[in-house]
């Protein structure tokens, strides 16, 4: 059974990347985050990365204390961004992986080879009543190591789905599919996210098992041509159409 309604995360990571790329407070993305609450946008997800190259500390507060959506807070598997995420409490903490020097995320978290390193770090956001989502590849390895690790909620990588195309891409949407699968039957909520566009989006979102989409780059990309709810709901009347 499909969930009643597929919900739409909204990254703002890169208003902010706008934003410092002159210095200053404009584009502010709590602005952004404003406007998605108000468009109906579900949530709005915000990647503080150890660099701080787009979204800052104080931002996290000010986007809390702006609109009631829950905020999905995107952290680097460290000591102090998980001191970070128990000091605001975020709706959500997504453990991605991270390196300084890659523009976006590569690839998703090993769960697997990362297990001990992993497992106090999600029990104590658990434990704080923060929903842990792990940003995984889609692969029965690391569904298994996420179950393992109690993670109420998984993120499926998109990008090489993304990024496919033809026979490949065919390839890429199935094994997303049965690994969303795999993680309903086995108590986690899938949600899936990166590379997705107006133009690959559909296939990804008729995912039965699928509870939420997060969107960023590309919605921002969009909103410079004809505005951040513009963007925002032409992606929502695509979602809601492959349902």
């Amino acid at each position: 059974m499909m969930p009643q309604r597929l919900r739409l995360g909204v990254n703002i990571d890169h208003v902010a990347t706008i934003r410092n790329a002159r210095g200053g407070d404009h584009p502010d993305p709590v602005r952004a985050a404003e406007i998605v609450a108000a468009c109906g946008g579900d949530g709005i997800t915000a990647h503080l990365r150890e660099d701080r190259r787009h979204i800052r500390d104080e931002d996290l507060a000010r986007i809390q204390a702006a609109t009631s959506l829950p905020l999905n807070l995107e952290m680097a598997a460290t000591d102090e961004m998980l001191a970070i995420a128990l000091r605001h409490k975020p709706h959500a903490a997504c453990i991605v992986p991270e390196r300084r020097e890659e523009r976006t995320t590569e690839g998703g978290l090993d769960a697997a080879g990362q297990h001990n390193r992993l497992y106090p770090m999600v029990q104590r956001l658990l434990d704080a009543g923060i929903r842990v989502s792990l940003f995984i590849a889609p692969d029965e390895r690391q569904i298994e190591a996420a179950m393992r690790l109690h993670a109420p909620v998984v993120e499926l990588h998109t990008g090489e789905y993304a990024h496919a195309s033809g026979e490949a891409r065919a390839a890429e949407l199935k094994r997303l599919a049965d690994m969303a699968a795999l993680a309903a039957k086995n108590g986690i909520e899938p949600h899936a996210g990166h590379g997705l566009t107006y133009d690959n989006v559909q296939p990804v979102a008729a995912i039965p098992q699928l509870a939420e989409l997060n969107i960023g780059h590309y919605l921002i990309g969009e909103a410079i041509f004809c505005g951040l709810e513009p963007a925002v709901l032409k992606m929502r009347e695509l979602m809601d159409a492959a349902r």
